[in-house]
């Protein structure tokens, strides 16, 4: 027999364009009605601007049901809204109070040195003397304790609100202030999404002009979970000069794409290893491949970083380099970033 339960359990196996999370999952169904000749009618809701997405989900939803033994007539209503209707109406996105500008820095591989520069980013702008806060969203792998040299476990207020640690100018929520280094986070996707949610929602984030967020790698629950429930105003994506590298650094930028979140730029890190005895760029993972790709998305290289020792050791030991080594050449390229970053955002946050 027909029953509401077994259709929700055949759009369960839906995912989202682009994305691993179910549409079921994800709250996109509305409504499943089941009519006297087992008629079925699906009432879905989806806030996006690429046309493709909801031929997508129409298309795999029919597919889906269609081969359900004894079903009849599939009839799939799909209210496809834009974005700022959604936001006008209290659904999906929404800002943060008091946070003028959030900004992603993500990648679509791990190990590319996204939460290094999302660390030496948010200090860079904090130097020039904007207030800015770092969200560490990577629950699996957080970075930002160490990286901003404090173990110290966060607190609360009597309203149970998350209060961020004020370290090197920034203010920093992350799972490494809760869990010792030993600690795993073994949680599965709907968890760690509400954690998540818990960091942006409810911290006691101050007045602040960037509120950066150093994504996990990947394109998984967590970036989908951000991007549906913040208004991000931009991504920085990045990635190392390697191809292997790059190809999913066009996976992180396609998902931008789907969400409607405009990518700023590119950073491309361990471009080359400046030889202090000579001073010649060696490219030891490739040259140009972060330029051609910023050029394929139609975006700019915000920075070329290169292979320094004062950068892990900033990073290890909990100073960042931009504040380390300040006449270094990765924390000049730092700076240009943050700078292009203000360029990018001026009317916000001026």
């Amino acid at each position: 027999m027909i029953s509401e339960d077994l259709v929700r359990q055949a759009l369960a196996t839906v995912p989202y364009p682009g994305f691993k999370r179910d549409i079921v999952s994800f709250g996109l169904v509305k409504a499943v009605h089941i009519g006297e000749d087992r008629d079925v009618t699906v009432v879905m809701e989806v806030a996006t601007k690429d046309p493709q997405v909801p031929e997508a989900i129409y298309t795999k939803t029919r597919a889906a049901l269609d081969p359900l033994p004894g079903i009849g007539n599939v009839q799939i209503d799909l209210n496809v809204k834009e974005p700022e209707q959604q936001q006008a109406e209290g659904l999906g996105q929404s800002s943060i109070p008091g946070v003028k500008q959030i900004l992603a820095v993500a990648s679509g591989k791990g190990g590319v040195g996204k939460s290094t520069v999302a660390t030496n980013l948010a200090v860079s702008l904090a130097e020039q003397g904007k207030r800015v806060g770092l969200c560490d969203c990577d629950l699996y792998g957080p970075s930002a304790a160490l990286m901003f040299g404090s173990d110290d476990e966060l607190r609360a207020t009597s309203e149970n609100q998350i209060v961020p640690h004020r370290l090197h100018g920034v203010h920093v929520v992350s799972m490494g202030f809760l869990l010792s280094d030993t600690s795993p986070v073994i949680v599965r996707g709907p968890i760690a999404t509400r954690y998540i949610q818990q960091f942006l929602r409810q911290v006691a984030w101050p007045d602040l002009d960037f509120l950066v967020l150093d994504l996990p790698p990947g394109t998984g629950d967590v970036q989908l979970t951000i991007v549906q429930t913040v208004a991000v105003d931009g991504a920085l994506i990045v990635t190392t000069p390697q191809e292997v590298a790059l190809i999913d650094a066009r996976k992180a930028s396609s998902m931008f794409a789907k969400v409607n979140v405009p990518v700023w730029g590119l950073v491309e890190n361990m471009s080359y290893f400046l030889c202090p005895d000579n001073g010649q760029e060696y490219p030891i993972f490739g040259r140009g491949g972060g330029e051609r790709e910023a050029k394929r998305l139609g975006v700019p290289l915000m920075g070329r970083l290169p292979l320094e020792p004062a950068v892990r050791e900033g990073g290890d030991e909990g100073v960042p380099v931009v504040l380390r080594k300040k006449g270094g050449m990765a924390a000049q390229v730092f700076r240009e970033i943050a700078s292009g970053i203000l360029e990018k955002s001026y009317e916000k946050v001026s």
